[in-house]
């Protein structure tokens, strides 16, 4: 595909925008929208509509049902009709803002507007959204924190539309439409591959911790619904028979006369499948007990043991190497494998289809969910032989770098894939591009 540049260009007067298409206009946003200030009286209008910084007006879902507000606490919300521009005006640093294509409700913070006929509503929906424009609102910002800073009216009301002729925009949002459906198609293939490769990872750990390497090894019934057939020399213990499992409970602040430590906390965890000293470890303070019982060693393992969610459970980091003064931190379990056992065989089987469905089943609560002292300690797991841990530990090591190479190749193949969608949209609706000789290419 052949990009062209328009033949001349003018000074658009505005240092972020830079030069434009000679031919184009260049309005303000108060001459292409009139703010609507419809608002929930009494009936509420359509569903709970979010601005997505990928997708635009989408919406909303729940992961939990209770979070969603009752009619009555929607009166005074804001009505959105299909082809409105909706504005979240403290997320304009995150592209909050789009062309609705549904009727439904937004928060009273948020802004809706009817569209100049001037303007095409695919072309638009592209413009506001562009790179180039969030990088223009972000001049204009206020405010002391990052997630909530804020476009003022004036500075909105003043800010630069580009205007092409209606027939260009078209032909723009149409050029657009369909370049952005090719790559968003392979951007969905690569998160597919991803999804199937981690599939088989979660297969290959799952297998080989609980059937061992050994295709032709003899097998007995474990007495364990979830676990099936184990080899038959392997024995079945409970995990406190082979572990000393210490719940933390070291917050994340800091006290006088406690010693100062690094804290290795829920996230550092949930991100790592492995914790050294090259993590970004938070400072706090621990008692001289609580370091000597917490402190981070070679082999241990440290698990998540509460979250609002029990897919969140049980999720296993290992220590590759002793880490004095950091310690393990609060909705954390330590766990330290007595002598005889492999810490990493031991963090596999957490990896594991087999573990993880018991879990599923052990954790309780309510508005959060969590696995007690008696349900870790009464995990019954499969157990070879120390020498048949350290290679199944090994050989997992193995396998499953080769398929995080995979997986990484992917995530920077869907990366790349984002970085030309968006330079793409930001050239085409800010001029740097002519696409209407591609659009009488596709016309013949």
């Amino acid at each position: 595909m052949s990009l062209k540049q328009y033949k001349s260009y003018k000074d658009s007067g505005v240092e972020w925008l830079g030069e434009v298409p000679e031919h184009w206009k260049i309005g303000k946003f108060r001459h292409a929208f009139i703010e609507s200030n419809e608002k929930i009286k009494d009936a509420v209008v359509g569903q709970m509509l979010s601005v997505s910084g990928y997708r635009g007006i989408e919406i909303k879902e729940y992961d939990d049902e209770n979070r969603r507000r009752l009619d009555k606490d929607l009166i005074g919300y804001r009505i959105v009709r299909p082809g409105q521009l909706v504005v979240n005006t403290m997320w304009l640093n995150y592209a909050g803002l789009g062309v609705s294509d549904f009727e439904g409700h937004v928060s009273p913070a948020y802004r809706s507007y009817w569209i100049s006929e001037k303007l095409e509503k695919r072309f638009l929906h592209y413009l506001m959204r562009s790179d180039r424009y969030v990088k223009g609102y972000t001049k204009f910002l206020t405010g002391v924190r990052p997630n909530s800073l804020q476009m003022g009216r004036d500075d909105l009301m003043a800010f630069p539309i580009l205007q092409p002729s209606r027939e260009e925009q078209d032909v723009i949002a149409t050029f657009l439409d369909q370049e952005t459906a090719k790559i968003d198609t392979l951007i969905a293939e690569k998160q597919r591959l991803i999804e199937l490769l981690k599939e088989k990872r979660q297969v290959v750990i799952s297998h080989a911790v609980t059937k061992g390497l050994n295709l032709n090894a003899p097998m007995k019934d474990s007495g364990v619904e979830w676990l099936g057939e184990v080899p038959e020399h392997w024995n079945l213990k409970k995990l406190k028979y082979t572990c000393n499992i210490f719940p933390s409970n070291i917050d994340k602040k800091s006290y006088d006369l406690e010693t100062a430590v690094f804290l290795c906390n829920y996230t550092d965890v949930y991100y790592n499948d492995r914790i050294t000293k090259e993590i970004d470890f938070m400072k706090a303070t621990a008692s001289e007990d609580q370091i000597v019982k917490f402190e981070l060693k070679a082999g241990d393992l440290i698990i998540t043991k509460d979250s609002e969610t029990a897919d969140d459970i049980a999720i296993a980091a290992y220590v590759l190497n002793d880490l004095p003064g950091v310690v393990c931190g609060y909705h954390l379990s330590m766990i330290r494998p007595s002598r005889g056992n492999n810490g990493l065989y031991v963090k596999r089987l957490f990896d594991s289809h087999y573990l993880k469905s018991c879990v599923a089943v052990l954790a309780n609560g309510l508005t959060r969910v969590g696995l007690s002292q008696s349900a870790l300690d009464n995990l019954v797991i499969p157990l070879p032989p120390q020498t048949e841990q350290t290679a199944i530990a090994s050989f997992l090591d193995q396998e499953t770098a080769k398929i995080d190479t995979l997986i990484d190749e992917a995530n920077k193949g869907i990366t790349l894939l984002q970085e030309r969608r968006s330079s793409l949209i930001s050239a085409a609706v800010t001029g740097k591009i002519d696409v209407r000789h591609l659009a009488s290419q596709e016309e013949l």
